[in-house]
């Protein structure tokens, strides 16, 4: 190893190495976790943990809700839209302010609408073979799973605070 790569990793402490290693446990877990329930775009799970890792056990708890709830919302009007309207610009803007609306009805936060309108798109604008509600079904189970996997890591295994 050269001189400058040694000075790198003697830089390196438990608590910079902390937050990647936990990161990526519970990305892989939920890679696996997905991959058992073989849900066909087991990436979501992956992605979504990634997103929860970068919160403390208590922002994690309050976000997460709102992106699970976020997630349903947005799975079920993604596959109504696309079963009644099919993929177009207009019926996917009309979806998103909508869900803008009912997250602002619900009193939803911005976690939960940006999680409905990444969901609506996912299941409206990318074709695929299967019916609208059989992929909504199947995002909402993989970005749960990535949730789950997520909170559970978060709080097993909670974030040292720097000291």
């Amino acid at each position: 190893m050269t001189q400058s790569g040694s000075a790198v990793l003697s830089r390196l402490s438990w608590q910079g190495l902390e937050h990647p290693v936990r990161t990526t446990v519970a990305a892989v877990a939920s890679l696996l976790v997905a991959r058992l329930f073989r849900l066909p775009e087991a990436y979501w799970a992956a992605i979504t943990t990634l997103v929860v890792m970068q919160s403390n056990i208590e922002d994690a708890m309050t976000s997460s809700w709102q992106r699970f709830v976020g997630t349903a919302l947005g799975a079920a009007a993604g596959a109504l839209l696309a079963m009644y309207f099919g993929p177009s610009a207009i019926v996917f803007g009309a979806g998103v302010f909508v869900l803008g609306l009912v997250c602002a009805v619900l009193h939803l936060d911005r976690p939960a609408y940006r999680f409905a309108g990444i969901t609506l798109a996912i299941i409206l604008l990318i074709a695929r073979a299967s019916a609208p509600w059989v992929i909504a079904a199947h995002r909402f189970f993989e970005v749960s799973v990535g949730i789950a996997v997520g909170l559970a890591v978060t709080a097993a295994w909670p974030e040292r605070k720097p000291a």
